[in-house]
C-alpha cells in the first residue's frame, strides 16, 4: 500500500475481522488466511502511523483511534454501496446499525411502534436506541437521528425538521380534584400545585388562548419538579398536583379515567417535534427511509 493511497481492500478487512471479533474469524469470513488478513491491518496502521488493535494471545479490541477509524470506515463503506446501488439502478438496501436517541414519551409512545415496522421491512438492519429527555449532542455522541419536542437553538451541525406538532393540555387525577376543587378560569391555577418540568425552574409559565383568542399567561408555582415528561404523568396520576403535557403523553390516562382534562376550552401554542440529524453531504441510506417513514406516518407538511 503506497503512502499515497489508502487501500480499500484492506479497510473492508478490518471492518469485517473487527465486526467477527478476532482475525481467526475475520480470515474465515473473507475466505483468507490468517496472515493475509494480520498483514493487511498492518499494512493500515503503518499507513495510518497508529495502532487501531490491542492484540493479545486470546482477543483483540479496538484502540481510541481504531475505534473512530472503524465508524469512519463503516460510513464510508455504506456510501459506497448506495452509490453502487444506485449506479446499477438497483433499490438501495439500508445495512449497519441506526443509532437513535429519542425522548421517552414520544419514543415509546410514536416511535417504537414504527421503529418495529420499519426493522420487519429491513431484516439487513438493527438498531440502538437511546432513551433521554436531555438535550444530546448527537455528532459529539454519534447518533444517526435525534427527536426533540419544543424550540431549541439551530446547530450548523444539524439539520432540523419538524415532522409534527402536539398539542398540550392541563389535566390532573379525580383524587387531586376531588381534595382541591376543579380550576373553572385561568385565574385559578394560581391556587394549585402544578408539576413543573425543569429541576433549575421555580416558575412555571405557559400560555392559554379561550375560545375568544384571549391570551392568559398562567404563572404556575409547584413544590415538586421533574425532568421527565413521563415522571409528571405518571406523579399526575398519583394526585400530586395539575400537569401540562402534550396530548399525546396523556391521552389514554384521560380515556381510561385515570386523569381528568381541566380548561377543555383553552387551548395553547401547538409544540413543534424536530427530527435532527447530522449535517452530511452523504446522509446514510438508513437514515434518509427512517425519516421517510417518519413524516408519512405523521402526515405533517
Amino acid at each position: 500500500m503506497s503512502k499515497e493511497n489508502l487501500d480499500l481492500s484492506a479497510i473492508r478487512i478490518f471492518v469485517t475481522t473487527t465486526n467477527q471479533g478476532s482475525f481467526v474469524a475475520g480470515a474465515k469470513k473473507l475466505g483468507l488466511t490468517r496472515s493475509a488478513v494480520g498483514k493487511a491491518i498492518g499494512r493500515l496502521e503503518s499507513y495510518l502511523g497508529i495502532r487501531l488493535l490491542h492484540r493479545t494471545t486470546r482477543k483483540m479490541s479496538l484502540t481510541t483511534d481504531g475505534q473512530k477509524f472503524y465508524e469512519s470506515c463503516v460510513q464510508i463503506l455504506e456510501n459506497l454501496e448506495e452509490i453502487e446501488a444506485n449506479i446499477r439502478q438497483d433499490k438501495p438496501i439500508p445495512k449497519g446499525v441506526l443509532r437513535l436517541t429519542l425522548t421517552q414519551a414520544f419514543g415509546r409512545i410514536v416511535v417504537l411502534p414504527l421503529l418495529k415496522q420499519f426493522l420487519e421491512t429491513w431484516p439487513q438492519l438493527g438498531a440502538e436506541i437511546s432513551f433521554s429527555d436531555r438535550i444530546v449532542d448527537i455528532v459529539e455522541e454519534g447518533f444517526d437521528l435525534g427527536i426533540r419536542i419544543g424550540e431549541f437553538e439551530p446547530d450548523s451541525q444539524l439539520i432540523s425538521r419538524v415532522i409534527t406538532k402536539a398539542n398540550l393540555c392541563l389535566c390532573a387525577a379525580p383524587s387531586y380534584l376531588m381534595e382541591n376543587g376543579t380550576p373553572q378560569i385561568t385565574e385559578d391555577l394560581k391556587n394549585h400545585q402544578i408539576l413543573i418540568y425543569g429541576l433549575k425552574s421555580n416558575n412555571y409559565n405557559f400560555d392559554l388562548y379561550s375560545l375568544d383568542g384571549v391570551l392568559n399567561t398562567i404563572k404556575g408555582v409547584g413544590r415538586l419538579k421533574f425532568d421527565s415528561g413521563e415522571a409528571i404523568k405518571d406523579a399526575a396520576v398519583e394526585g400530586l398536583g395539575i400537569a401540562y403535557l402534550p396530548d399525546f403523553l396523556v391521552k389514554k390516562d384521560i380515556q381510561s379515567g385515570k386523569l381528568v382534562q381541566i380548561l377543555p376550552t383553552y387551548k395553547s401554542d401547538m409544540i413543534p417535534i424536530y427530527v435532527i440529524y447530522p449535517n452530511r453531504k452523504n446522509l446514510p441510506i438508513r437514515v434518509r427511509l427512517f425519516i421517510d417513514v417518519l413524516t408519512k406516518h405523521l402526515n405533517y407538511n
